[in-house]
């Protein structure tokens, strides 16, 4: 409300006006006006709205993280259901053996040749023919007579009776096809292992089939391979029919044996923190017991067992397999796979 006084020059005091009767002031006038209550109620609806909406975005947003966490949650976890794989001892006989691989090559291989230009007088033996050492072979008209140095086949004729030879043609091979060698590289882990004399196996991987024969020479010059030094034995084999000389074939040199002993599948064989051998045996109540025994020969695949089973004895081993835990989202969503 405006105060509005009147100064006189005679009075030093300020009087105020008073207020009309009848006069209504500004502010009073505002706030006794009919609309103000329902703009009022407007804001409040506006303001109660959008704390409704920012509570539901907040609950929309929790909702979202924790489904796509417990999504997450069921995809990576999983738990590991132990089960058991038996095995069974037996009776039988095991061995270990170093094993290398060559090819079988000719000992005995010789091509004849002229000595002079001569014709061929006479043929004495056909391509395929089994010769022995000392037998005629051919006969040149400068006198020149072939023989067989030792025994063996003919593997090649390469002239006939009456063909004209200069000096140094070739005219005839002969080869042993009986015996043959092989070598194999040793490297400088194993040749403690190697020594002459020690019996041999030798399987031509096309045939199949295997022959006995012993290590007849090492050569202790090392041919070094990178880091590694390598040192060739050689074996001589006789050798069967339908075996040819470059044929790739295993040679086993056998370690160590054991007959009529118990023997184990490696894999049913488990180890402690002490790397003391045992298998686990079954309860009457199904439960499962750890059984110690000791080992003897192992082939890597099987293993001589020398005491704690006796053939027969059935034994089991842990396998672990992991399966996907269900969940309430994998029945509701089908999250699982």
């Amino acid at each position: 409300m405006l105060i509005i006084a009147q100064r006189f020059p005679w009075c030093k005091r300020i009087v105020p006006l008073e207020k009309p009767k009848g006069v209504i002031r500004m502010s009073e006038m505002i706030h006794s006006s009919p609309e103000q209550p329902i703009v009022q109620k407007k804001k409040k609806r506006r303001k109660a709205l959008r704390m409704v909406m920012r509570t539901l975005l907040i609950l929309l947003l929790i909702a979202v993280l924790l489904i796509g966490g417990l999504f997450i949650y069921q995809k990576t976890d999983t738990s590991k259901a132990v089960t058991y794989q038996s095995y069974t001892a037996s009776q039988g006989t095991i061995s270990n053996a170093l094993s290398f691989s060559g090819s079988l090559q000719l000992i005995d291989n010789a091509t004849y040749t002229a000595d002079a230009a001569s014709e061929v007088r006479n043929v004495y033996a056909a391509a395929g023919d089994n010769v022995a050492a000392g037998q005629k072979l051919l006969r040149l008209s400068n006198g020149q007579t072939i023989e067989a140095e030792f025994d063996g086949r003919v593997n090649q004729l390469l002239v006939n009776a009456g063909d004209e030879v200069l000096q140094g043609d070739s005219l005839i091979q002969v080869a042993d096809f009986s015996r043959m060698k092989v070598s194999i590289r040793v490297d400088e882990y194993d040749i403690s292992d190697v020594h002459v004399g020690q019996t041999a196996r030798v399987t031509v991987t096309a045939t199949e089939q295997t022959v006995e024969t012993v290590i007849d020479s090492i050569n202790y010059i090392s041919a070094s391979t990178g880091n590694v030094a390598y040192y060739t034995a050689t074996a001589y084999v006789d050798v069967p029919e339908g075996v040819y000389p470059g044929m790739q074939a295993t040679i086993s040199i056998p370690q160590s044996e054991a007959q009529n002993v118990v023997v184990l599948k490696l894999d049913a064989v488990s180890f402690d923190e002490t790397n003391q051998a045992y298998v686990l045996m079954q309860n009457a109540d199904g439960t499962m017991r750890k059984v110690s025994i000791t080992t003897g020969v192992s082939n890597g695949n099987y293993v001589e067992i020398t005491s704690g089973l006796q053939s027969g004895d059935v034994v089991y081993a842990e396998s672990e397999a992991e399966e996907k835990s269900g969940g309430l989202f994998d029945g509701l969503f089908h999250f699982g796979t």
